[in-house]
């Protein structure tokens, strides 16, 4: 049986002839992405914005008119209806309402007693405007948290050079995933935070490997010129890096098809997030070891000798 290869053993990119382009590109997509979150914002999830959520399956395919006129006429405030996957399922956000819980439980019988018999609800959740800002600074703290112990790590493992390499791939790749939830429009909520956190883990990950290579070639060849160095260390794990990155994207569309409408949002997050911190790692982050001089530091440490030059 032959091993499936994606790419050719003796395959050989010049990845830093367009490291330029890469690096332009990359930079004017942080910028837009920062523009969409600042200018247009993000659609918080009812996590962070506080206020009732209903999922319900209607007998038939639900009337969206008829029923923004029933809940309207509660009087409960803002009422937002949205039909997903099956035609008789509808998600219902109520604002919060003011009291404490038990007016909180009066709206949703409320809706109920509107509603009629015969309605499945599948899902009832809500969340306080305090407790909802106090996740959002939880989830913003727990990415910051995780950006800079992975600058430390990589800081401790390679160089300072490797780890502002790393963590600027990171950070690209986590305003890029920002910035499409809010061209989108999609809910960002705490599932979206941890979506976030596992594609800072992945993007880490899939950059150690790339670095790793290098820093082993910088050691090993040390009269090579460093661009052709660096597209030999990709080159030599670009095969590793796709082969993860589609078996990962294998699993993530059947969550993304099948997964149903609740870990939807969570599942293109995790899609989009792979495939720009495969992006990132091979065309952000190594390019930009050109410009931190890593090459004569990690040479100088190394204790090859140069006659081993020699594949």
């Amino acid at each position: 049986m032959r091993l499936l290869k994606l790419v050719p053993d003796d395959i050989n990119i010049s990845f830093m002839s367009f490291r330029k382009v890469f690096l332009t590109m990359s930079a004017l997509a942080v910028v837009a992405s920062l523009a969409l979150v600042f200018v247009k914002g993000m659609s918080f999830g009812i996590d962070f914005q506080g206020g009732i959520l209903i999922e319900v399956r209607m007998p038939q395919a639900a009337n969206l008119s008829q029923m923004r006129g029933q809940l309207g006429a509660l009087g409960l405030g803002e009422v937002s209806l949205q039909e997903f996957g099956n035609p008789a399922d509808v998600l219902i956000r109520i604002g919060a309402q003011d009291g404490d819980a038990t007016a909180q439980q009066a709206a949703v019988a409320a809706v109920k007693d509107a509603l009629g018999a015969g309605v499945d609800y599948r899902r009832v959740e809500f969340v306080g405007p305090k407790v909802s800002s106090e996740l959002l600074i939880d989830g913003v703290l727990a990415v910051v948290a995780a950006i800079v112990a992975m600058l430390i790590y990589i800081w401790l493992r390679f160089e300072w050079q490797f780890g502002l390499g790393a963590v600027m791939a990171l950070t690209h790749d986590v305003f890029l995933t920002l910035g499409m939830f809010s061209l989108l429009g999609l809910e960002f909520n705490l599932s979206t935070v941890a979506a976030v956190l596992t594609i800072a883990g992945y993007s880490i990950n899939d950059t150690v490997v790339v670095f790793d290579r290098i820093r082993e070639d910088l050691r090993k060849y040390k009269t090579k010129p460093v661009p052709d160095l660096l597209n030999d260390s990709i080159n030599a794990t670009l095969s590793r890096t796709l082969m993860t990155s589609l078996t990962t994207l294998v699993a993530l569309l059947a969550l993304f098809f099948l997964g149903g409408e609740v870990i939807r949002d969570f599942s293109f997050a995790m899609i989009f997030g792979i495939m720009v911190g495969t992006y990132s790692s091979i065309c952000v982050a190594s390019p930009l070891l050109l410009y931190t001089n890593v090459a004569a530091r990690a040479r100088g440490t190394g204790d090859a000798k140069e006659a081993a030059e020699t594949p």
